[in-house]
């Protein structure tokens, strides 16, 4: 099949890097996989001094910030500068996939010829800071929805009344996370993902340490980001943090916690939570995305609600306070949790989907998909 991906501005996401790793395995199995983007929008002056001002620092030109995209051997073109992605950007091909709210727009507006109209939803965009009947507007668009959890191919049916979803979960390089069977840290260790998204949760994640600091002695905090935390956001005192890791030493930071802990307001997944449990790391998490569905309070970690400070901190203290035996039972639990997990059947699922959206196409059901190669609804499975 000839693809092509219609993207927002590629940053160092969990899902631009799923995006990513379709990309590439569709491209491994003999399809032409196309992806276009436009480049970051330029930060008016005003805002920038705001930013210096509030103690974010001076914003660094967005365009020498890395992204999943670098050195990732894909066909992937940039705008020559940020607007709509148009039917001259966008080669005829069999599939055209939208991977967010406005590329969906961008996409139900493209010709026919572009492909057979799919949407790639990785969560419920209807934030405060998004044009949010706009953003909802994107779910009614006449195209076919492929979702990554369970609760959105749920809500795509009762809320949009579409029961027409493909679902195709995420999952783990386990080539790239693992750990070796393993005792609890000589001091009480939490890990956590930096974000100053207010839906990350953060604010909650910082009270609930402070406090489990005030009942567990030596309590150690590491975390990682793509983020400089800004002095009007910080992070607990003595937090290590680890600015943009190798992707490589991320399974060294998941290996060296006790517990990994998050605290969003909503996720479409949490990608870092299975890659967490993958690396043999109990997770405390809030009832969003995939933990909601993976994880079970006292088997493999703690699920709490969201926003509940208080229960966020009595999580992670149970957690902590594990005899050793208990806690290398939590530990596998987790790693069990995970350990089926495979990229190269969710690929499988996700070409699935594609081919399924092209046969859609040619009943009328969804829009676009006028020029259809005949040899592309031949499904030969991934490797």
């Amino acid at each position: 099949m000839r693809i092509t991906f219609v993207l927002p501005t590629v940053a160092m996401t969990g899902g631009i890097k799923v995006i990513v790793i379709y990309a590439q395995k569709l491209m491994q199995n003999g399809h032409i996989v196309k992806l276009v983007s436009p480049p970051p929008s330029s930060t008016p002056f005003r805002a920038k001094i705001r930013s210096l001002l509030t103690g974010r620092g001076w914003p660094v030109d967005a365009k020498s910030h890395p992204s999943q995209f670098d050195g990732a051997g894909l066909d992937h073109t940039i705008l020559d500068r940020w607007r709509a992605v148009a039917d001259d950007d966008v080669p005829d091909a069999d599939v055209v996939v939208a991977t967010w709210w406005e590329t969906a727009e961008w996409v139900n507006a493209l010709g026919s010829t572009k492909g057979a109209k799919v949407y790639f939803i990785q969560g419920h965009e209807v934030f405060p800071y998004l044009p949010i009947e706009r953003s909802r507007a994107t779910y009614r668009l006449p195209l076919h929805k492929v979702v990554v959890a369970r609760w959105l191919q749920q809500l795509m049916n009762l809320e949009y009344q579409d029961p027409i979803v493909d679902l195709v979960p995420n999952s783990v390089d386990h080539a790239q996370f693992f750990a070796s069977l393993r005792d609890k840290q000589a001091f009480p260790t939490v890990g956590f993902l930096y974000s100053n998204a207010t839906t990350k949760g953060l604010d909650v994640l910082v009270s609930a340490l402070g406090a489990v600091r005030q009942k567990v002695p030596h309590l150690q905090l590491v975390a990682f980001g793509s983020e400089i935390p800004p002095t009007s956001l910080a992070l607990p005192e003595g937090t290590e943090f680890l600015y943009r890791p190798p992707q490589d030493e991320i399974r060294n930071i998941y290996a060296r916690c006790d517990v990994w802990v998050t605290a969003s307001r909503s996720e479409g997944f949490n990608l870092p939570a299975m890659e967490a449990m993958a690396c043999r790391t109990p997770v405390v998490s809030t009832r969003t995305g995939w933990p909601e569905e993976a994880v079970k309070s006292g088997w493999n970690g703690v699920l709490v609600d969201v926003d509940d400070v208080d229960a966020l901190a009595r999580g992670i203290e149970w957690v902590l306070s594990q005899t050793d035996q208990a806690w290398r039972t939590l530990s596998s639990n987790a790693f069990a949790t995970v350990a089926e997990s495979s990229w190269d059947v969710s690929a499988t699922m996700f070409e699935k989907a594609l081919v399924h959206a092209k046969e859609r196409a040619a009943r009328s059901e969804i829009a676009g998909g006028e020029s259809l190669s005949p040899d592309a609804a031949g499904l030969t499975g991934l490797v």
